[in-house]
């Protein structure tokens, strides 16, 4: 099956453009990483601690009159979710006010008063201390950079050191990117977010592997064309598999998104965009990377040798 026919595209020259644009994006990565170290960003219960309570009610619900009613008793800071399948309410309180007494508690008596037509069950109630919290960020981090070094030894091993670093760049650029579209739609940063992160992780290298797995091929059936032509000949040729496998992975995630529900609809829109910029990374920062860096000349296969996948 092929969406396009053979292409011809100079994805090595137009690397100008796609680093000053990538920078950019970096630039805002790294200044909500900032915000997150700071406790500046939205940040989910899960790091900083809290309480959560999801309730189910007998008939639709007013957002703007629970805001009211939670208001009323001093609970005006609650981030609520509404879920429309079955007049479903996902109430989440920080730290500050937890701290204070059983929220669960408060909120169950906030809703029997305000609401007494409207009858409801408490589905979950789940309760977050702030070390628990801090503990969990600290595990995140540890995760995402064992995931990077990881990356490295495999590609380091599997090709070559430059392409080892190129891999670890592209997908370091990725994680940033969804960093940054989160910070700056104000989303909130959570463990099914950081699922998310490291999902896209492994996947923006899977297809960043079989890039490279094409270059070195490609390296190793004519010696004598220059580098930069051998790596537009390799990305073209793969261009058409890699627009197919993201395609049919953006058609799930984007059905996620949309019919999924409230639950995972921000950790759906976090595979979407990492998927965008996963095949972004792979074509026009790895593999660029990889050219540019003339420090060490890349180790060119001899012709006929063959290694195992």
């Amino acid at each position: 099956m092929r969406i396009i026919g053979k292409t011809n595209f100079d994805f090595v020259g137009k690397k100008k453009i796609s680093f000053a644009i990538s920078a950019v994006i970096t630039v805002i990565g790294l200044i909500a990483i900032v915000q997150i170290a700071r406790n500046a960003a939205n940040m989910g219960i899960d790091f900083t601690g809290g309480t959560s309570v999801q309730l189910k009610f007998s008939q639709p619900i007013q957002m703007e009159e629970v805001r009211s009613a939670l208001a009323r008793h001093d609970l005006k800071e609650a981030s609520l979710q509404e879920m429309k399948d079955g007049n479903r309410l996902l109430i989440k309180v920080g730290k500050s006010r937890s701290a204070d007494g059983n929220v669960a508690d408060t909120i169950k008596g906030v809703f029997t008063k305000e609401l007494p037509t409207n009858a409801f069950i408490v589905e979950s109630s789940i309760e977050i201390g702030p070390a628990i919290g801090d503990k969990l960020k600290k595990d995140t981090l540890i995760a995402v950079a064992l995931s990077m070094l990881g990356i490295i030894c495999y590609i380091a091993w599997r090709f070559d050191f430059k392409f080892g670093v190129g891999a670890t760049v592209a997908t370091l650029h990725d994680v940033l990117a969804m960093f940054a579209v989160f910070h700056l739609l104000g989303k909130e940063i959570n463990l099914l977010f950081i699922t998310a992160v490291l999902t896209i992780a492994g996947y923006s290298l899977t297809d960043t592997v079989v890039v490279f797995d094409r270059i070195r091929e490609n390296m190793r059936k004519d010696l004598s064309t220059p580098l930069p032509e051998v790596f537009n000949i390799s990305i073209n040729e793969v261009l058409s598999r890699s627009i197919i496998t993201s395609l049919t992975t953006l058609l799930a995630a984007s059905s996620l998104y949309l019919f999924g529900g409230e639950v995972i609809h921000d950790f759906a829109l976090a595979l979407v965009v990492g998927i965008v910029v996963g095949v972004y990374s792979s074509i026009f920062i790895a593999s660029p990377l990889v050219l540019g860096w003339e420090a060490k000349p890349l180790k060119i296969p001899e012709k006929g040798t063959k290694e195992p996948f």
